[in-house]
C-alpha cells in the first residue's frame, strides 16, 4: 500500500507554513516564555483561523473534523515553527468534550474558532495560567476547574505548568477511552515537525562553519551524523501517517516513540554540532532543543508507549 498527502493537504501544510514564517515564532516564544502571552494570543488566532483546531471539533459543533490525517499534518508544521501554547492539550480538549452533548454545545465552538485557548491537567496543566478553559482528570472523571495557580517551570521555557484548582464542574462521569491519542498523535506529529527543523537549521550551521579552511559540514563523521539524524526522521513519518489512519492505540504509540526518539536524537546532534553557541538561551537554536526533550514525556514517555506497543497497559497520561 502507498499512502501519499493529497495536493490540498500539501498546499494545507505549505500554507501554514508561510503563516507561521511571516509571523516571526522565535520572538512569540520568547514573549510566551517571559508571560507575556499577548503575541501568542495573536497567533492563536491566526492559526485557528486557518483551521487547524477545527480539524479536531465534529462538524455538529462548528467544526470540520475529527480528521486526525489533516491534524497530523497541522502540527508537523506547529513543531516546525515551535509554536507555543497549550496546541497540543486543546486537541485533547476536544476529544474530551466531545463525548457529552451539553459541553460539547457549550464549549466546542470556542475552541473551534480560537476564541478559547483549553488545556488538561494531569496532574500539571500546560500553560494553565494563561488557559481560558482549564480541564483535569480526576478519579476517571472529566472536571472543569476553577483556574490554574503555582507556575512551575518545565524543560521548555515557553512550557509554563500550574496546579489546577480544586474545584469545579464534572463535565463528564468518564474520561473517553481513546482521547487520549488524540494528544499522543498531536505530540508525535509536533515532535517530527520539531525534528525536521531542528536538522534543517544545523545543516545551513554546518555549510557556514568553517575549520581547517573548509566548511564543517564536508567532514565525514557530521555527514554521518545528519545522515542518521535524517534516517531516524524519515521513518517516523509514515508511522505518524499510518497512525493517524487507524487510531489505534499500538500504532499512535508506536508514533510517538519514533516521532520523539528522533527529534531528541536530532536535537542532541544539533547541540553537538553547533558547538558552544549551541547552548545559549539567546540562540534560537534552543527554542527547538528544550521543545524536543519536553515533547519526549508529554503525554506517556517512551517507556510507556513501548508496553503499549508490546501489549502493555493501555494508553494514559
Amino acid at each position: 500500500m502507498r499512502f501519499l498527502l493529497t495536493e490540498e493537504q500539501r498546499a494545507f501544510a505549505r500554507s501554514l507554513d508561510a503563516l507561521l514564517t511571516a509571523a516571526d515564532t522565535p520572538a512569540v516564544v520568547r514573549s510566551w516564555s517571559a508571560g507575556d502571552p499577548a503575541g501568542g494570543r495573536v497567533l492563536w488566532s491566526r492559526i485557528a483561523e486557518a483551521g487547524v483546531f477545527a480539524l479536531a471539533v465534529p462538524e455538529a459543533y462548528h467544526g470540520v473534523g475529527p480528521l486526525p490525517v489533516d491534524l497530523a499534518v497541522a502540527f508537523v508544521e506547529l513543531g516546525r515553527h515551535a509554536v507555543p501554547g497549550p496546541v497540543v492539550e486543546t486537541v485533547l480538549a476536544a476529544a474530551l468534550l466531545s463525548a457529552r452533548p451539553e459541553p460539547a454545545e457549550r464549549l466546542l465552538p470556542q475552541l473551534a474558532s480560537g476564541q478559547a485557548l483549553a488545556t488538561v491537567g494531569a496532574p500539571y496543566a500546560l500553560d494553565g495560567d494563561t488557559a481560558d478553559l482549564v480541564l483535569t482528570l480526576r478519579d476517571g472523571q472529566v472536571w472543569r476547574a476553577p483556574g490554574a495557580r503555582d507556575i512551575r517551570r518545565s524543560l521548555d521555557p515557553a512550557r509554563r505548568l500550574a496546579v489546577p484548582l480544586p474545584g469545579g464542574e464534572l463535565l463528564s462521569p468518564v474520561v473517553p477511552p481513546d482521547a487520549v491519542l488524540w494528544a499522543r498523535l498531536a505530540t508525535a506529529a509536533q515532535a517530527l515537525g520539531v525534528g525536521l527543523a531542528l536538522l534543517d537549521r544545523t545543516v545551513a550551521h554546518v555549510k557556514r562553519r568553517v575549520q581547517f579552511g573548509v566548511p564543517t559540514g564536508s567532514f565525514q563523521a557530521v555527514k554521518h551524523r545528519l545522515a542518521d539524524a535524517k534516517i531516524a526522521l524519515e521513518f517516523a513519518r509514515p508511522l505518524l501517517f499510518g497512525a493517524a489512519l487507524s487510531m489505534t492505540p499500538t500504532d499512535v504509540a508506536a508514533a510517538k516513540v519514533a516521532a520523539c526518539e528522533a527529534a531528541y536524537a536530532t536535537a542532541r546532534t544539533a547541540l553537538q554540532l553547533h558547538g558552544a553557541i549551541g547552548y545559549t538561551a539567546e540562540y534560537d537554536l534552543s527554542l527547538w532543543l528544550t521543545k524536543a526533550g519536553a515533547l519526549r514525556t508529554a503525554w506517556g514517555g517512551p517507556a510507556e508507549c513501548r508496553a503499549t506497543v508490546l501489549g502493555g497497559a493501555g494508553p494514559g497520561t
